[in-house]
Order: structure tokens, then sequence, then C-alpha cells
């Protein structure tokens, strides 16, 4: 079976994304999908050419609509800012294609819940582009949640903290404007915690945050090209999105939690790291050393209870017989190539595939109410979906 991706956005996700769809058919040969690279869609067209050619698509275009209309097209995976979602899913879903689309689902959550009313109305798939779900430690901690490992979970605290804009002469990139990106860290990456926290913990009743913008006028990108920086006064533009955005929730089965992203942790360039503590034992993991699982348990005898590593490499552990001999440690790119091959399995099966636009409209539930709490000041319950 073959399905032919059509796919609207070239850049990070997009050359992330290509690479997933290239390694299916080396590594997941059982997987009866052969995915297509078909058409790679873009606004600049040197660059989307440059990108076709280098990621393996067969063509490219300029017009994403033409892309979608194209009968020969069996799945959109939509890699743009989140600002474009709303229309291109929807015209996609009209038309009768699987859709992937990257977090978070949309910047609003009336926004989501027009995506999530459409796909309803279709048999199409959908797939929200939470990948580190997909990491094989963190299903791995699944894995041993439902079996029962750490008992009832008390608390859940995560983080997850970069770097790259504390710089003030950074430019006003489309993540730092809010008509594009509809938030900062909040969307951008607490979006990767909540899905997490949903997926292993459950579902959230209640929340409390606050947020802010350390630095609230940047340089246009424009003005950084033309090499102008900071000092420049008439080149500045405003941020419209947070910096940072701190959270607590309730959690529906009676856990507490913590959640915390920003863009201004120096030191911490990709720093994704979640702490689980139940009633017999704890899980913690960080994206940083994604191939390892730390897992503690009040069941061993008192003379060797200790968090212990566990080296998430044996051909025994979610998707890792895939890929190489026991000890040899994959990487970020393989979370795409594993959130794809089950996406297309559960096209080629029939079958329900999570986290789709339902468990994306959660996430944005959640994220909204976050916000209104940090207008109010005020614990918030989160609207349910």
């Amino acid at each position: 079976m073959e399905l032919n991706i059509g796919m609207i956005g070239y850049s990070f996700m997009g050359k992330a994304h290509s690479n997933g769809f290239r390694q299916l058919p080396a590594f997941f040969p059982e997987l009866d999908v052969k995915p297509v690279l078909k058409v790679i869609c873009g606004r600049d067209r040197d660059a989307v050419q440059d990108a076709a050619q280098a990621y393996g698509w067969e063509a490219c275009e300029t017009d994403w609509e033409k892309v979608v209309a194209r009968d020969d097209i069996d799945v959109i995976d939509i890699c743009t800012p989140g600002n474009l979602h709303l229309p291109m899913a929807l015209a996609a879903l009209k038309a009768g294609k699987h859709v992937i689309c990257e977090k978070p689902l949309a910047n609003t959550l009336e926004e989501a819940r027009e995506l999530l009313a459409a796909a309803a109305n279709t048999s199409k798939k959908t797939m929200v582009a939470f990948n580190y779900r997909r990491v094989p430690a963190v299903a791995l901690a699944r894995q041993l949640i439902t079996e029962g490992r750490i008992g009832e979970i008390y608390h859940w605290r995560a983080v997850y903290l970069q770097d790259w804009i504390i710089d003030p002469d950074f430019p006003l990139v489309w993540r730092l404007e809010k008509d594009k990106a509809g938030s900062g860290p909040h969307g951008d990456l607490n979006a990767h915690i909540i899905d997490l926290a949903l997926h292993l913990v459950g579902d959230i009743d209640s929340v409390v945050g606050a947020d802010t913008t350390f630095i609230k006028e940047r340089p246009m990108l424009e003005a950084v090209d033309a090499g102008l920086g900071a000092k420049g006064g008439k080149t500045m533009g405003r941020v419209t999105v947070d910096d940072a955005t701190l959270f607590l929730a309730r959690f529906a089965n009676g856990a507490l939690g913590s959640f915390e992203a920003t863009r201004f942790a120096a030191g911490r360039r990709n720093h994704n790291r979640f702490e689980i503590n139940g009633s017999k034992g704890s899980l913690a993991f960080n994206l940083e050393k994604m191939n390892e699982l730390q897992f503690y348990s009040r069941d061993d005898e008192d003379h060797i209870q200790g968090f212990r590593e566990i080296i998430v490499g044996e051909g025994n552990q979610p998707f890792m017989s895939a890929w190489w001999p026991p000890g040899h440690i994959i990487g970020w790119e393989h979370t795409f190539t594993h959130e794809f091959r089950d996406f297309f399995e559960a096209i080629a099966k029939d079958e329900a595939f999570s986290p789709d636009f339902v468990e994306g409209t959660k996430v944005q539930a959640v994220l909204e109410a976050v916000v209104d709490s940090a207008k109010s000041k005020a614990w918030m319950d989160v609207p349910r979906v």
C-alpha cells in the first residue's frame, strides 16, 4: 500500500518529517505502507526547490491549496506556523485527506474545536505531532505505569527549558509574534509536556498560572539581516508572546502537577524533563539523555533501594527492535519515524490513532485555561472537550 504525502512547510519541522518518512521502509519493512514523498510546498520558490532536492521529494509547489486539491495526495502534513493550521487542516479534511498537523493543533481553543468538529465528520485519520510520546524511554515509562509499577500517582513535575532567545539582539522571528505563533514557549514547549502529562497521568481538571515577557522589543528580522542591532531604535518590533509560563495543575485522579516552559534558561538547550512520583515508586526522564529512564521501586529490598538507570536500547523495549544491537543508542530524529509508523499502521488497519485531534484539542484547552488564569490570577477549570 502506497500513501502519497503532500507536505506544507519545509524548514525545521519539514526537514525532520521528511527524514522520518524516508526511514520507514528500511527500518520497519513489516509495515504494509510505503510513504511516497510526492510534493513539498513553501512560499519561497527557490528555497522549496532546494528542500525538495535535499529531502527527496518528487516535486515542489508554492500554493498550498493546489497541493490539498491534488487527487493523487493521500496525506497532508502541515509543518507551518500555528495561524495556518486551521485553514490548511480544514481544507485537507474537506478534500478527503488524512491529516498530520504539527503542534499545537491551533492557536486558540475555538480553532481547535472547529478542527475537531471537522475531523468528527470524516473517516480520515488525524494526528497531532507530539513526537515525544514515541521516545522509547517515554513509551517504556507508560508501560511501567500501566503495569502498576509505581502505583497510584501523586505528583507530576515537568520543565521544558531552552535558551535560544536570551540575547536581546535576537530578531523578532515569527515565534515571537502572537498573530502567527499563538503564544511563546507556552504553546511551543508547555504543549509538549501537557501532552505527556495527559498521556502518562491523565486528564487535568484545573490550573493556576503565571507568565511574563522579559524582553518586550526586538530588532526586526530585516534590520538584523541588514546588519543593524537592537540600538537602531527605528528598527524595533514588539514581542507579543510570553517568554516564560509556569503553572500548577490538579489532575482528575487527584494528582498534583507543576509545569514550566521558558526560552531564558541559560545553558538549557532542549531540557525536556519530567518526574512522576507514585505510591510504589517513581520515574524520571530527561530528553537530553533520551535513551535513559530513571526508575525507583519501593518493592526493592531496603538495602538496595535507589533510582536505577535503565538504558533503553534492548530489542524487547518499545520501538527498539527496528534499530541497532543492544546498547546502540538512537536520537531525536527517530521519534518522527516512530510516530509516522504508528499513524500509517492505523490508516492501513483502520484503527484508532493517538494523539489525534481530540487529544490535540485537550492540550489546547489546558493551554488556554492557563492563559486565562495568568490574566485573572486565579484557579481556572479546564474546559471539557
